[in-house]
């Protein structure tokens, strides 16, 4: 008898076991099945998109932000050796490189987290608002990151639903389509449902960064009417306006001018009355993932410590101030003699080398003060910096050079930094070498010279240099005729207003003039295997050998 009723025992829990038996449903604890279900758990999966976009070209994390400046026309490798400053080209852009292989995990990882976005928030608890808030931005970063990846690479694979499984039988769509049934698509739906610049808060971004983006997208695919079009409703936004007078927290020192003041601590956003600033990637200073602190770099963005000068040596005697000697600057990216000098008129017998506000000495340091006050002045020394390599005088060519004081906080390094604060110059300490302060992403003058392309490419150059000369105004600089514009003069103008500011390779990559520009003004990086197939980064090797269900086409000249 008690074995019979075992035996029933064991039927009637089998027996009543369905199929789901094991499967578990998560009531108090975060799961993959509970994780997007109110605005809060959709919002926190948003910030992580922009976190991406910080990480991805402003962290120290991956060394990889300065990728979009080495091996361009702007700087080259102050230390060669080393595929980490694009110094062996051809090592740096091998398909099994850490380059292209880590933007293009980052890119996808942002596409792959947008998916899940779009694709749950209809079946959400979410009211109609919340979706529409939420979604907007996904499809912003969504088109975004589809944007920067066929700049780089080319035709990708398009992936435009959350993966839940493995998949090993990606094709790759042409530059094309990409463009057109995905960039262009959600960054319209963006640009018609994201809120207007003056409704967001610092960082996040507007319709009117979505209409910028856009305007990039139709340029590539040779649609300049739809590029002037989504570039003038940013422009003519009545939130939007350059910057023409003094501004922010150190509008009332000398020497300045506006220009400067973009650039100074605390001046950035638009709460700081900066109507210029169109998406700013925001650092704030001791706070936890604020990515930057008082006592060290941390995951800060390291402008300061990349481009400018390595000034340890004579006639400092130490490791460099915190006034226009550039921070503790290690020289790694030393700026072209094209953007040291020639972009600007050569010398001071050119006018505008003079009066152009962004060559002034504090924006573009050519004479360093030994301190505040000594009548000592040292004249950065040329020492035929674009000529072949040599070892030999690498310790100059490091040492001193100009530099654009943007990547710096001039007399205004955080507290925790400095060594010896009562006296001037003042020593910092090893942590510095970040730029403390938040970084444009995308300015207004950008947009003036992204229409200025459009009008160019539209056959209407007259207004082309309209657009050109209010940047150029602003410089107080001379106007260019329609006659000399051309798109080389828009390259140099950014160059000018941009430099080491926009994402100089995307830029050049978008035009397909990345190698023309680097033959023609960065012998550094021709010496180095400059080739013509580098418009393009080939598609990582992890990528192609993992991919077993079809093949994935590599770009030319690069092995497989």
């Amino acid at each position: 008898m008690k074995k019979l009723l075992i035996v029933i025992s064991i039927i009637t829990v089998i027996c009543s076991c369905s199929d789901n038996f094991l499967d578990e449903k998560p009531e108090d604890f975060l799961s993959s099945t509970n994780a997007y279900t109110n605005y809060q758990d959709f919002n926190a999966s948003v910030n992580n998109l922009y976190f991406l976009v910080r990480r991805q070209f402003y962290n120290r994390d991956d060394q990889r932000p300065f990728d979009f400046l080495y091996g361009t026309d702007l700087v080259y490798d102050g230390e060669p050796g080393s595929i980490i400053r694009h110094g062996n080209m051809v090592q740096a852009y091998n398909p099994a490189s850490v380059i292209p292989t880590v933007h293009w995990n980052l890119l996808y990882k942002t596409i792959a987290e947008a998916n899940a976005i779009i694709g749950r928030a209809p079946n959400s608890q979410m009211s109609e608002q919340e979706i529409k808030d939420i979604v907007s931005q996904a499809r912003f970063f969504r088109g975004f990151a589809y944007n920067v990846l066929v700049t780089l690479y080319g035709g990708v694979p398009k992936v435009l639903d959350e993966v839940t499984s493995p998949k090993v039988d990606f094709v790759r769509a042409s530059k094309e389509e990409i463009l057109r049934t995905i960039v262009v698509e959600d960054l319209t739906f963006a640009a018609e449902n994201l809120p207007s610049i003056n409704q967001v808060r610092d960082g996040r971004v507007s319709n009117v960064v979505a209409y910028h983006y856009l305007a990039e997208a139709y340029l590539a695919l040779g649609q300049p009417t739809a590029a002037i079009e989504a570039t003038s409703r940013v422009i003519d936004d009545p939130n939007t306006a350059l910057m023409q007078s003094r501004f922010g927290t150190r509008s009332n020192e000398t020497p300045g001018d506006v220009y400067w003041d973009l650039f100074r601590r605390g001046n950035q956003n638009r709460t700081g009355g900066n109507t210029e600033a169109l998406w700013v990637i925001q650092f704030e200073l001791d706070i936890q993932g604020g990515g930057i602190v008082s006592g060290g770099m941390a995951d800060s963005y390291l402008a300061e410590r990349h481009f400018a000068p390595l000034l340890r040596f004579a006639p400092f005697n130490s490791w460099p101030v915190g006034d226009y000697t550039g921070g503790r600057g290690i020289g790694w990216g030393i700026p072209t003699d094209y953007f040291e000098n020639t972009v600007w008129g050569e010398n001071a017998s050119n006018p505008d080398f003079v009066n152009d506000i962004r060559n002034a000495n504090h924006n573009f340091v050519r004479v360093y003060n030994k301190d505040n006050s000594s009548a000592l002045a040292i004249i950065a020394e040329r020492i035929g910096r674009d000529t072949v390599w040599s070892t030999e005088i690498a310790p100059k060519r490091r040492e001193f050079y100009a530099y654009p004081t943007k990547v710096t906080t001039p007399y205004n390094h955080p507290a925790g930094l400095i060594r010896t604060p009562a006296t001037v110059p003042y020593g910092l300490t090893g942590g510095a070498g970040a730029t403390y302060t938040d970084q444009y992403m995308v300015r207004l003058a950008e947009t003036y010279l992204l229409r200025a392309e459009a009008y160019l490419a539209n056959g209407q150059p007259q207004l082309a240099a309209d657009d050109v000369n209010a940047v150029r105004m602003r410089a107080k600089a001379s106007a260019v005729t329609a006659a000399e514009l051309n798109i080389d003069y828009i390259l140099d103008e950014r160059m000018r207003e941009l430099g080491l500011e926009e994402k100089r390779r995307l830029t050049l990559m978008r035009l397909g003039l990345l190698y023309n520009r680097v033959m023609k003004y960065n012998p550094f990086y021709v010496s180095q295997g400059m080739s013509e197939h580098f418009n393009l980064w080939p598609i990582p090797a992890d990528e192609i050998e993992g991919n077993r269900g079809a093949q994935l086409e590599q770009n030319p000249g690069y092995p497989r």
